[in-house]
């Protein structure tokens, strides 16, 4: 009798076996129905669309590390109220926040917000400095 296991040939219990050429649904891969630690991971980071990488260099906009970690800590407060698409203010810098993505669609500065009408969000967060 050959009780040999290879890799590939587990899986959990009350789930079938997926056919071959067919991607895992996510979390499969720990068994548990819970994403990977990296996946974890990589959704808790900030994330920067190339609509707002171009804005922000066009308009000088940096961002310093503990800046952006103030600005995830937002983005947190905004997705524990259900948010969807959240309007950030930090300094005189406002982004535009994907929030279930984590991505920034847009950003702008001071001068930009000025007499701005800001559509298709459904919260805002105004951040204030040294909150971490």
């Amino acid at each position: 009798m050959n009780d040999s296991i290879r890799i590939g040939q587990l899986y959990p219990v009350n789930q079938t076996p997926l056919a071959k050429g067919k991607p895992a649904p996510a979390g499969a891969a720990a068994g548990t129905g819970s994403s990977s630690f990296k996946e974890l991971l990589e959704s808790s980071k900030l994330k920067f669309s190339h609509h707002a990488e171009i804005r922000m260099k066009q308009r000088g906009i940096e961002l310093r590390a503990d800046s952006i970690a103030q600005i995830n800590q937002a983005v947190e407060q905004a997705e524990q109220k259900g948010a969807v698409n959240s309007l950030i203010v930090y300094r005189d810098i406002a982004m535009i926040v994907n929030v279930p993505s984590r991505t920034v669609v847009t950003a702008m500065d001071g001068k930009q917000m000025e007499s701005t009408v800001f559509t298709q969000i459904d919260s805002a967060v105004i951040v204030k400095e040294g909150r971490t």
